[in-house]
């Protein structure tokens, strides 16, 4: 990312060994060190076959730091607003073709919470071997290397912000294109509600065409051990009732939207959760690009859906 010099921050979070390999896990930073401004996480690669999430990012980022080196104005909206990055979560997983990280751990399934009533079998998250996809780790074990950075990430650059927005990008099985917020863990009304409606109702009159169903992850499915709901609630409890608002988001993209264009695509490991023909991965950051910059107008207007 040789364009981000002079733009943006770039960190090294931790390191992932993987057979004679090394990941490094790397953020970016854009905008000034006062943390209590505005501030917009952008996050993928958490499941390691998910390839199209850390796609989408960097494809936002080349055109980002292009559009920095003759926008004016650009420049200037960054002078009191921050955007963050952590775009590849789970380099390990990644790198072997796994859903998992290298120890064989779902990592949204990885944080120390428990579903509040039944979850799916295996799906919800379980301890039974890391054989099985949707392993959590086992019972009190520390959490992974690449959840404890994502968290640690969060805390550091989110929680002293006057207003946050998290989008966690992924892919999976589904015929829509859905924007999750919390709950997973249960269907109790999410205590951000209100927020949450604002900026739905905010995204339908400033982008009427656009393709997303606004619902509870809960909705769709339980789970133990999600990371936004972690930290979400440990934002909640270290700020009390009067918490500055932070929403995390997760984009899940409906993958079945490129597996019925091109049945073959099941007969492969990426092919069920990333578009493979070229045209369509152009084609898919086409589509959510919009997006990305309708979450850093909200962000830096929060007033409009925190009042």
């Amino acid at each position: 990312m040789d364009r981000s010099v002079g733009v943006a921050k770039v960190r090294v979070l931790g390191r992932i060994p993987v057979r004679d390999h090394e990941f490094p896990l790397y953020s970016f930073h854009v905008g000034p060190d006062d943390k209590t401004l505005p501030t917009l996480g952008l996050f993928g690669g958490v499941h390691g076959l998910e390839q199209v999430g850390t796609q989408l990012l960097l494809s936002f980022l080349e055109g980002f730091f292009e559009q920095w080196t003759w926008d004016a104005d650009l420049k200037e909206r960054f002078q009191h607003f921050r955007l963050v990055l952590f775009p590849l979560v789970n380099p390990g997983g990644m790198f072997l073709g796994r859903r998992s990280n290298p120890n064989g751990i779902d990592l949204m399934r990885n944080a120390p919470v428990e579903a509040v009533g039944k979850t799916p079998f295996i799906l919800g998250g379980h301890r039974y071997t890391n054989r099985l996809p949707y392993f959590r780790g086992q019972e009190n074990a520390s959490m992974e290397v690449e959840a404890q950075a994502l968290c640690d990430f969060v805390r550091e650059e989110l929680f002293q912000a006057r207003a946050a927005l998290a989008l966690d990008v992924h892919s999976g099985f589904g015929a829509k294109d859905r924007l999750w917020y919390p709950y997973a863990k249960s269907n109790v009304e999410f205590p951000r509600i209100k927020e949450v409606h604002a900026l739905t109702d905010l995204l339908d009159r400033s982008y009427p065409n656009h393709v997303y169903n606004v619902e509870a992850q809960s909705s769709s499915y339980t789970t133990h051990g999600d990371l936004w709901d972690y930290l979400f609630e440990l934002h909640r409890a270290e700020h009390g009732e009067r918490a500055p608002a932070f929403v995390p988001w997760t984009l899940e993209m409906g993958s079945w939207i490129w597996v019925k264009k091109n049945p073959a695509q099941l007969f492969s490991m990426l092919g069920p959760f990333n578009p493979i023909i070229e045209h369509r991965v152009r084609r898919t950051m086409r589509r959510h690009l919009p997006l990305i910059d309708f979450f850093l107008k909200a962000t830096r207007n929060h007033a409009v859906w925190t009042e």
